[in-house]
């Protein structure tokens, strides 16, 4: 009669320190945020890298060949770093670009020489403010860390792009889309105005992102301007 006591005790035992475990288990599920901006940056990273393979094999000006082997190499590793984290949140990601982004790279392989390098420098200008605006709204909304901490360490490196592709279209004669905000953007900075990742509304990288606010500007607009 002891020995079923002690039988029935241990198996509470063991069911209370099973329950914890469950618990953490359930809390770990990443939110829609964090779930969609680990969808939105893989896709875009699969869009950078096959753009930046893209811009070495067809670029005419070494600087297109030379950022687009730049992109590749940041948008490679960034994605690594993405994958392994989907994978331990169980977040399923897409196999390919968004259907926009493969228009703008079959657009970009029908090109050549200089129409080649300035249609590039458009998308990639458009694609970068898209995906710096993606990251700050996961900066400021996310919940889970570990992607969000993704989203810190993207966001400098996507900067650096967007602001090599400002240099690199002055030179080309390439209009930079009409912005606003100003220098490195502050993260969060445009988390209410910005699409949310993944969503029905935001527009693809290298799409129509001509009136998306860019970073990397001076034209800061007054506090309360209409």
């Amino acid at each position: 009669m002891l020995g079923i006591k002690r039988l029935g005790l241990l198996a509470a035992l063991v069911l209370v320190g099973l329950a914890p475990a469950a618990a953490a288990q359930a809390a770990a599920q990443p939110s829609t945020q964090d779930s969609q901006y680990l969808q939105a940056v893989h896709q875009v990273n699969l869009f950078e890298i096959t753009a930046g393979n893209l811009a070495q094999q067809k670029g005419q000006n070494q600087q297109v060949k030379d950022l687009g082997k730049m992109f590749v190499t940041d948008h490679t590793q960034l994605d690594q770093t993405v994958q392994s984290t989907a994978q331990q949140l169980n977040v399923q990601l897409p196999s390919d670009p968004t259907a926009d982004q493969q228009k703008v790279l079959d657009r970009l392989n029908n090109l050549s020489g200089a129409e080649f390098d300035k249609a590039w420098v458009t998308a990639q200008l458009a694609g970068h403010v898209q995906a710096i605006q993606a990251t700050q709204t996961e900066i400021s909304q996310g919940s889970e860390q570990s992607v969000v901490q993704i989203a810190q360490d993207a966001l400098p490196v996507l900067q650096a792009h967007y602001d090599a592709l400002v240099a690199l279209a002055q030179t080309l004669g390439v209009p930079v889309p009409q912005t606003s905000g100003s220098g490195t953007p502050s993260p969060g900075g445009t988390g209410t105005e910005s699409p949310a990742p993944g969503g029905t509304e935001s527009p693809a990288p290298g799409g129509t992102g001509t009136e998306a606010p860019a970073p990397g500007t001076t034209e800061t607009p007054a506090p309360g301007q209409s």
